[in-house]
């Protein structure tokens, strides 16, 4: 056999080899995970302290790099149109699957354009109210709304944002009239709460945990199908009848459509193993979170169902961005 023949065996010897083979190679170069948010908020912390650590394992630096803007869609429509090579990753939160409701011309669709890795960390909505408001459970929270229709108002985080997506979602779900009020951001919000400028919101747990001990505000449920940690006693909405009404936030890792399922499972399991760490995970419990590590076939599925559902909740309520 000539030495052309040989060389053209060889190659194709290679190119027929496992993707696997591929993959062990993989990275040759630094990677980058692009945080479509603005520095120092937990999407933002949570990827340093991931970025710090995978370094051990990839023996290359991984560059956190932020792009916000228009709710997270900047940074995610560019991490859409990079080559599914993983070395472009995105840490997305919620917003990645509330966004394309609210604005329906985005060039990018948050469950066909990427490849789900992992969803690495959550924080439940609390439905508190302020002490002036006299109830002190969920039925009678909802008595005293019903008793004045629309006469309750809720805070949140501004109009599209998690806090009113629950608001919503808990009202068409208890079929009561809530009076939405939007503020510019989470800390006004809560500060309109605490004062008692509104009477009621749904806050992220890390929050709420802490006004509720502090006696400041009054924690009425927890919008999850499991019972926080942190607040042991109080009940959930689902438990309390509200079949569905989970409102979460979460933070995962995902990377563009076509990231080959041998370079998908080994960026799995190396991040698994990181957050598998008990000085990450005391990192993750220390920022209010808590880890859930739910794999890439579980997470894509996760993308479609809370795609579906906050589509439903934003067209019933006929929520506009601003």
């Amino acid at each position: 056999m000539n030495a052309s023949r040989r060389a053209l065996l060889a190659g194709a010897g290679l190119l027929a080899m496992p993707g696997l083979t591929w993959a062990q190679a993989w990275p040759e170069r630094p990677v980058r995970l692009i945080v479509p948010f603005a520095p120092g908020g937990p999407t933002d912390i949570l990827a340093r302290a991931l970025a710090e650590r995978l370094f051990d394992a990839w023996h290359q630096p991984v560059v956190v790099e932020n792009r916000p803007g228009a709710g997270s869609s900047i940074g995610t429509e560019y991490v859409a149109r990079q080559p599914p090579d993983g070395y472009t990753l995105l840490f997305g939160a919620t917003a990645h699957v509330m966004n394309p409701p609210l604005l329906p011309r985005l060039p990018y669709d948050p469950v066909r354009d990427f490849t789900a890795i992992i969803n690495a960390a959550f924080h439940p909505m609390v439905l508190v109210v302020h002490p002036s408001v006299p109830v002190r459970t969920v039925p009678e929270f909802l008595a005293l709304a019903k008793s004045r229709p629309g006469g309750v108002t809720m805070g949140s985080a501004g109009i599209g944002n998690a806090s009113h997506l629950a608001t919503a979602l808990f009202s068409q779900v208890a079929g009561v009239e809530l009076t939405h009020v939007p503020f510019n951001g989470a800390a006004p919000a809560q500060t309109a709460i605490l004062s008692g400028q509104v009477q009621a919101g749904f806050l992220n747990s890390t929050v709420a945990v802490q006004q509720i001990r502090a006696g400041t505000l009054r924690g009425l449920a927890v919008a999850d199908a499991r019972r926080w940690r942190e607040l042991p006693d109080l009940p959930t909405l689902p438990e309390l009848g509200f079949t569905g009404v989970e409102a979460v936030s979460w933070y995962g890792i995902l990377a563009p459509a076509g990231l080959p399922a041998p370079l998908t499972e080994r960026l799995y399991r190396d991040i698994l193993a990181v957050l598998h760490q008990p000085a990450m995970r005391e990192r993750i419990i220390r920022a209010g979170l808590d880890p859930i590590e739910v794999g890439p076939a579980e997470f894509q599925a996760q993308l479609g169902t809370e795609l579906a559902k906050w589509t439903r909740v934003i067209r019933e309520a006929g929520i506009k961005p601003d």
